[in-house]
């Protein structure tokens, strides 16, 4: 079994403080996914290149504080690929790719951290811009290998998604304009929006982002904004998932899809 977890940590440094480290030995993943790194490679070195016996690898932002994505494993990679060719969203730490190719297969491990719009305008331009250069670059990596995208895609594709849908019609991460990309994924994009699959009805249970504001997390006024999407081969070997909520060491919670599959 493989079993696969994503967390935005919203910060590295706060999320170990909190005790993400004991958790995750615990919990024992074969691969974590990561994003919100908010650190350098100087801030991770002799501290958080590992954690519970995972080796770690980073995609940093130039920006100092700001995004950063990685990937937590116990079984070394075969290659490692620090972003997706983009000019402009390299630059900001969001894409790092794992791949554990052997002679009979190809397979890539994903941890993304797709724009927030929720600033302003700019930033919401930003991300269809980002939505713009990623759809068709996960489309070609498709046509080559398998793999499951973990991450904070910052958009809740369904009504049951989030828990105010009525009232977040007109904002960031709930426009028509996002949800559309998402349908058009998970058809014409051939993807597999894995929790989905295992959960098809869920409400209340799916959500792994709370605001800080108004007591959203007592309350579960959530969004579903964190995903496993995968190649459908992969997807088909998807049995369990599970959303972890016993301990908050981010904003986000864990997002974990046990795959019957192995390195």
């Amino acid at each position: 079994m493989f079993r696969l977890t994503s967390l935005n940590l919203n910060g590295i440094r706060s999320a170990t403080a909190k005790g993400l480290e004991p958790w995750l030995a615990a919990h024992a993943p074969d691969c974590m996914c990561v994003q919100e790194v908010k650190a350098q490679q100087a801030d991770v070195v002799n501290r958080f290149e590992e954690l519970a016996g995972l080796r770690g690898y980073f995609h940093f932002a130039e920006k100092k504080g700001y995004s950063g994505v990685g990937v937590y494993t116990r079984h070394a990679p075969s290659d490692v690929r620090v972003g997706f060719g983009s000019a402009e969203f390299d630059r900001e730490g969001r894409y790092l790719e794992l791949r554990f190719d052997t002679p009979a297969r190809r397979f890539s491990v994903i941890s993304c951290y797709f724009p927030s719009g929720s600033s302003g305008e700019e930033r919401q331009q930003a991300k269809y811009r980002f939505l713009g250069e990623m759809a068709p670059w996960l489309q070609e990596l498709r046509q080559e290998r398998e793999y499951i995208l973990c991450g904070d895609v910052n958009i809740a594709h369904q009504e049951i998604d989030l828990r105010n849908w009525k009232g977040n019609r007109k904002n960031s991460g709930f426009l028509p304009e996002e949800r559309d990309w998402m349908t058009q994924l998970l058809t014409a994009g051939g993807l597999v929006d894995v929790y989905r699959l295992l959960q098809p009805d869920a409400t209340d249970a799916c959500y792994t982002w709370w605001s800080n504001r108004g007591q959203a997390y007592a309350k579960n006024v959530g969004w579903r904004i964190d995903y496993h999407l995968a190649t459908p081969v992969m997807a088909r070997h998807a049995r369990t998932e599970s959303v972890y909520k016993g301990e908050k060491f981010s904003d986000h919670a864990p997002l974990t899809v046990d795959y019957d599959f192995a390195l």
